[in-house]
């Protein structure tokens, strides 16, 4: 808008003052012609009222005392040339018969002698003032050349060039008020429009496929405005109802690859349970005298595949389905503490900045979480290896407790950085790989994190952090 409104304005004052030169060159073209029609019908009145014979020799004499009565008259210079361009008589008063007599341009009289009106107006700039130079032929009553009247011509602009200045000034003091209008104007009106776009940018930014997004609702707005939320709107639903089927689908395959590694753990002691039941079948002898030994170890057999399958039934379960949380204020450097008690490692070392930071946690679901941690950094660290140290410390920063479990075992690779918190990976030959995903759980529920850094060869160090009570 502010552009337009310049461009506009530049337009109309360049028009404007078109439009005034034109009407300066029309007045003045004008009035040279009315002029010099007047000064025409005065001479032909003066010819036919002289007793001198109507000879191009006699201008002079005929014109000695009227000449300057005519300019007088009609405020102009007036020239008499013979019909060869030579200066005959002058009414400028400064003139003198002695001096060089001015001639006619030849190039201007082949020009006059060439019209078919035989007249002819030149155009002279002279020091930035605008001239012009009327010729024609002076003739007697038989329509007979006599001579060639020049009447020079000062085109004084400078009553134009005020109105011009007048105008550009009045112009540019409204101009200025209309400026100031629009730019008053496309900021309310740009501000109004964009408040809109603002309110579905920021929708838009907030808009996630990981939660439920909320629909805009706007009072008032333009059309396009309005089809824009509409189509947001559309596709947040949209968003909401694939969102859901996904997740079904992802609980789905969860539940399905859940099932298939839980019927492949309790598959895997089923096939020695079944040779042993089959082996003992075969060479069961009950006048054995080692009858009751080898029943014992049958018996511890089946015993220690019943519980592999039962661990196995455990740990699943306890993934599937976590216990409610028991919400307790608590001191979590005693609990980690206590946590620490049930290990008998003398390289495990403990540490604490403080003696009590106070938060909102479930006791049994805190040391779980770290019983897990501690357990996988003793079993990272190589039994061969000497220097072994697992160090835990608690301390405080920005209104969290900060748990640390750093040990110097073997590390993890980068291309299992990425799995580590997935449910069923493991590095381990024993267990279902469900530890870290579970206490991942445990600590989100708690608007907590977990991460870690890891460098192989060199030791790994876990850092959970969640929210304490001020």
């Amino acid at each position: 808008m502010i552009f337009l409104t310049l461009i506009a304005s530049v337009l109309i004052a360049v028009v404007s003052i078109y439009q005034f030169r034109r009407e300066a060159k029309i007045y003045h073209q004008d009035r040279l012609e009315r002029k010099e029609n007047a000064i025409v019908e005065h001479i032909n009145y003066v010819l036919q009222n002289t007793t001198y014979p109507l000879t191009t020799e006699n201008i002079p004499k005929i014109f000695k005392e009227r000449i300057h009565e005519l300019s007088d008259i009609h405020s102009m210079e007036i020239n008499f040339y013979d019909l060869q361009g030579n200066l005959l008589i002058s009414s400028k008063a400064v003139f003198k018969l002695d001096s060089l007599r001015p001639k006619i341009n030849p190039a201007t009289l082949r020009i006059l002698q060439g019209t078919i009106e035989k007249r002819y107006v030149e155009f002279v700039q002279i020091n930035e003032q605008s001239f012009r130079s009327s010729y024609s032929y002076v003739k007697d009553n038989k329509f007979k050349s006599l001579a060639i009247l020049n009447l020079p011509y000062e085109e004084d602009t400078s009553f134009y060039d005020n109105e011009v200045k007048n105008f550009l000034l009045r112009f540019g003091q409204v101009y200025l008020i209309m400026f100031l209008i629009a730019i008053i104007l496309s900021y309310f009106l740009s501000s109004y429009i964009t408040k809109s776009l603002k309110v579905i940018s920021d929708k838009i930014r907030e808009t996630n496929f990981s939660k439920e997004n909320q629909r805009i609702v706007l009072q008032e707005g333009s059309k396009e405005i309005n089809l824009l939320v509409d189509s947001y709107n559309n596709m947040v639903d949209q968003l909401e109802e694939s969102a859901s089927k996904l997740a079904q689908s992802e609980r789905e395959q969860a539940w399905r690859e859940m099932a298939k590694q839980v019927a492949h753990e309790i598959k895997n002691p089923l096939t020695p349970m079944r040779l042993t039941v089959q082996s003992f079948q075969r060479r069961f002898d009950p006048n054995d005298p080692n009858v009751k030994l080898k029943l014992d170890d049958y018996s511890k057999t089946l015993i220690q595949q019943i519980d592999t399958m039962t661990s196995v039934a455990t740990a699943f379960s306890n993934f599937a389905s976590m216990p409610a949380q028991q919400n307790e204020t608590l001191n979590v450097v005693k609990i980690v503490q206590l946590a620490l008690d049930i290990f008998n490692e003398d390289f495990l070392q403990f540490s604490a900045l403080e003696d009590e930071i106070i938060a909102e946690f479930d006791r049994t679901q805190l040391i779980r979480v770290i019983t897990n941690l501690v357990k996988n950094a003793i079993q990272a660290i190589p039994d061969e290896q000497e220097d072994k140290l697992v160090f835990v410390t608690v301390f405080r920063e920005l209104g969290n407790v900060k748990i640390e479990v750093q040990d110097n075992g073997k590390g993890i690779s980068d291309e299992n950085k990425a799995r580590i918190f997935e449910p069923k990976f493991t590095t381990k030959t024993s267990g279902m790989g469900l530890g870290l995903a579970i206490i991942k759980n445990i600590i989100e529920n708690y608007n907590g994190t977990i991460t870690f850094e890891s460098e192989l060869g060199k030791g790994t160090r876990f850092l959970v952090s969640f929210p304490i009570i001020d």
